[in-house]
């Protein structure tokens, strides 16, 4: 169930059901090579969203739109990405748990497709946090981790971030394969600066390319594996079964 489908009187009834979850995709316009497009996480964010409500139940979900825009201090100096500072993004997804609240919602799962919107969305969970009666969840792709060291043939730049690497083309080649052009993945081994983890640096100024491993070696196989895993973690959380 699409929230932008719902007219007035569906809204009143649907976003006062018990049990209702509101899933709120969101991602970032950032550079991701030349074989991704600028919208990826977008397309990510809202391609797990409806795998989970579809897991759960569309009936005891409504699928908000995705918000577009996110925190990409990163690549923020690369044309093509659009950076959102972590206080803004706080303040206007917090809008967003406050309408809902008003309207009867009890409970918002975020579905985060970038890594670098954590600080801004968790902020948003413990402002809400006792100011409104509303639980909110937030997930940036749950139990990955395990699936990717199963599935994947590539050894990660880093330990925690991915961009456009066999990881997240996979992801893409799943959820959105027409938007991925192969012919143009490329294979970067990127090293980190040595004092990144304890001084601010942008990846321009080490990537020449926005690709942080091997693109070439993703398949849909992969990124079915991962992503289905992650919407099972997803889902049996909400259900209360974890």
């Amino acid at each position: 169930m699409y929230y932008c489908d719902l007219n007035q009187k569906e809204a009143e009834s649907v976003l006062k059901r018990e049990g209702i979850t509101a899933l709120l995709p969101i991602g970032a316009v950032e550079v991701h090579g030349n074989h991704l497009p600028l919208d990826t996480d977008c397309r990510l964010a809202q391609g797990v969203a409806e795998k989970v409500s579809h897991k759960l139940g569309d009936e005891r979900c409504v699928i908000l739109p995705c918000v577009p825009y996110g925190q990409v201090w990163s690549l923020g100096n690369v044309p093509g990405t659009i950076n959102i500072p972590d206080d803004i993004l706080t303040e206007y997804l917090f809008e967003i748990a406050k309408g809902l609240c008003r309207a009867g919602v009890k409970r918002l799962a975020v579905i985060n497709a970038h890594v670098g919107n954590g600080n801004a969305i968790k902020n948003v969970a413990r402002k809400a946090y006792g100011s409104l009666d509303m639980k909110i969840y937030y997930f940036t792709y749950p139990g990955a981790s395990e699936v990717i060291e199963q599935v994947c043939e590539t050894d990660r730049c880093h330990g925690v971030f991915f961009h456009a690497d066999e990881i997240e083309t996979s992801y893409m080649l799943y959820l959105a394969p027409d938007k991925v052009d192969m012919e143009k993945a490329v294979c970067r081994k990127v090293s980190f600066p040595k004092d990144y983890e304890y001084t601010p640096v942008r990846w321009d100024e080490f990537m020449d390319t926005a690709v942080l491993g091997d693109a070439t070696k993703a398949s849909a196989e992969k990124g079915k594996k991962i992503i289905d895993a992650v919407v099972e973690n997803i889902c049996e959380i909400l259900k209360g079964e974890k």
